[in-house]
């Protein structure tokens, strides 16, 4: 496909340039690429083949980062959406590497905000919680250094307090036994739930002798 360049056009709407050589339509690149060519320069067959690999590269990492911007990713399920999207497996780590370099992309991080969230808004064992994270790909040393400030027993205390709410009215055995089939479902083991019951009803009976 080697040629010489007569016109570079812009794709309306889009940050991507139409490129003509020897009058005839020869293929498209991202603007970024394009910027570089000129009208009257002379691609060789080499020149072609690698500015259509980079823009290759380049497709696939806006893909990379349309997928991230919603809220932060794994490696693992980054690789996983571009590998659905079509992309090549050269393509997939180049763009790879580049989000890591650039900090975008980080297992560390990512175990360490999902556990984060997962503590303030809906806590669980610290076993739910490294499931969750094998799920994404995660290794096990991120796994652990992530989990590894997590206080298992406040855990199982705020989820049975979230909890609570739901069940007030009940008769208090009744109570207990929907807040332990509860706190199962979150991973805890049956020491850890009893002691997280004990400390909530606690706070109940408190309540009513206020």
């Amino acid at each position: 496909m080697a040629g010489v360049i007569t016109a570079l056009k812009a794709q309306q709407g889009k940050e991507r340039v139409n490129v003509y050589l020897d009058g005839e339509f020869a293929f498209s690149l991202a603007l970024v690429h394009a910027v570089w060519l000129k009208i009257g320069q002379r691609l060789s067959d080499d020149e072609v083949a690698a500015l259509r690999a980079a823009d290759t590269v380049e497709q696939v990492r806006l893909r990379a980062l349309d997928f991230i911007a919603y809220r932060p990713r794994s490696v693992w399920e980054v690789q996983r959406r571009l590998k659905r999207a079509g992309a090549d497996d050269v393509a997939i780590a180049a763009v790879i590497e580049r989000l890591k370099a650039a900090g975008l992309l980080d297992d560390d991080a990512f175990s360490r905000a999902w556990v984060d969230s997962r503590m303030r808004t809906r806590p669980r064992s610290k076993r739910m919680i490294a499931w969750e994270l094998r799920r994404r790909g995660v290794s096990s040393a991120d796994i652990a250094a992530a989990l590894e400030e997590v206080d298992e027993d406040d855990a199982a205390y705020r989820a049975a307090a979230q909890r609570l709410p739901k069940l007030q009215g009940l008769a208090p055995m009744e109570r207990k036994r929907k807040l332990h089939a509860y706190l199962a479902r979150k991973g805890f083991d049956y020491e850890t739930i009893e002691r997280a019951i004990q400390q909530v009803e606690s706070s109940v009976e408190r309540d009513v002798d206020r």
